[in-house]
C-alpha cells in the first residue's frame, strides 16, 4: 500500500503506469505527493474501484497493472 508521503521505486512505477493512461502528467520523482494522490483518486473513480480515495491499495494495483505495461527497470526519474 502506498500513500502520500511515501518515497520509493514503487512510487516511480506507479507514476509511470498512471502516465501510460494519462492520469499522471507531472514529473516522475518517486515522491507520492498530492499530484500522485489526485491521479490515483481519479483512476479509482474512473474504474469504479472501491478503495480509500487516493491510496494505492491492492485492488487499485491489480487494476492498474492489468491495463498497463510494466515500466522498464532501467527507467530513471525525470
Amino acid at each position: 500500500m502506498l500513500r502520500r508521503g511515501d518515497k520509493s521505486p514503487e512510487v516511480v512505477e506507479l507514476q509511470q503506469r498512471l502516465r501510460q493512461l494519462s492520469f499522471y502528467t507531472h514529473d516522475i520523482t518517486g515522491n507520492f505527493n498530492i499530484q500522485v494522490e489526485n491521479s490515483v483518486r481519479s483512476y479509482q473513480s474512473a474504474r469504479g474501484i472501491s478503495a480509500e480515495p487516493g491510496v494505492y491499495d491492492a485492488a487499485t494495483r491489480r487494476s492498474l497493472e492489468s491495463e498497463t505495461l510494466e515500466p522498464s527497470e532501467t527507467s530513471e526519474p525525470d
